[in-house]
């Protein structure tokens, strides 16, 4: 397993109330990728005889790699896990390279005023770091102090391995953190963390929950907003 990147010495000169830190998921909830997976999913299997279709794909949302490699190596995709999970990340980053990865709405603005107030962001993602890459490629340097991929920790998320690494990395306390997803392994993950957790659903409806935070769009969503979810007021804008 790859080695994680060293803790950050990023310093915060956030305010009193505000997060130490704000956790973000990639794909569906900072860019709009969900489609180039589920296209290369379906290319893949439809090469190899096989078909592969749309719910599947929307099943897959937010699990691991290597579990939609499995799935098409039983579908007839030859090759390992691995190997299969590798061809899915290269395909999946050419296509970013090529054509952009659409920014949710929202995702820039929100990006931008945290880094102005000097709040530290972490990506935590379960896509490899060559998708990763390809991603912060077209981001601003520094958007991320640190970041967190799939190829790079013991559990993937459900689990909370993924946010609690992203915090150790920052020296922040987890619980003193924001966290955005947008399917159901990633907030059980981050809420299991411990971070105060908004759920920004895209592709895959996601229930509420008796003090979950749920927004239908980042749009106009502001650092005092993050600051009342984590003071323990549930934000409800669906």
């Amino acid at each position: 397993m790859p080695t994680t990147s060293a803790p950050s010495s990023v310093t915060s000169t956030r305010r009193p109330g505000h997060p130490a830190a704000v956790l973000w998921d990639m794909d569906g909830t900072i860019v709009d990728s969900e489609p180039y997976w589920i296209a290369t999913e379906t290319e893949l299997a439809t090469e190899n005889g096989g078909t592969w279709s749309h719910e599947q794909g929307l099943a897959m949302v937010g699990r691991p790699i290597a579990d939609t490699a499995e799935l098409l190596r039983d579908l007839g995709v030859p090759g390992t896990v691995a190997e299969i999970s590798d061809e899915l990340v290269r395909r999946v980053a050419g296509r970013i390279r090529t054509e952009g990865a659409p920014w949710r709405p929202g995702a820039r603005e929100l990006l931008t005023a945290l880094g102005e107030a000097g709040i530290p962001c972490a990506l935590v993602t379960m896509s490899y770091r060559e998708m990763a890459d390809a991603v912060l490629e077209v981001l601003p340097e520094g958007t991320f102090a640190a970041v967190v991929t799939g190829d790079e920790v013991t559990h993937s998320k459900p689990h909370p391995e993924p946010y609690l690494t992203a915090a150790r990395m920052l020296g922040v306390d987890i619980r003193d953190c924001v966290a955005f997803e947008d399917s159901v392994p990633g907030v059980a993950s981050a809420e299991a963390s411990g971070a105060a957790t908004v759920v920004v659903p895209m592709m895959i409806p996601i229930p509420p929950a008796p003090g979950r935070s749920m927004v239908h769009t980042l749009e106009g969503l502001t650092i005092e907003d993050l600051a009342s979810v984590l003071a323990g007021t549930p934000l409800v804008r669906m």
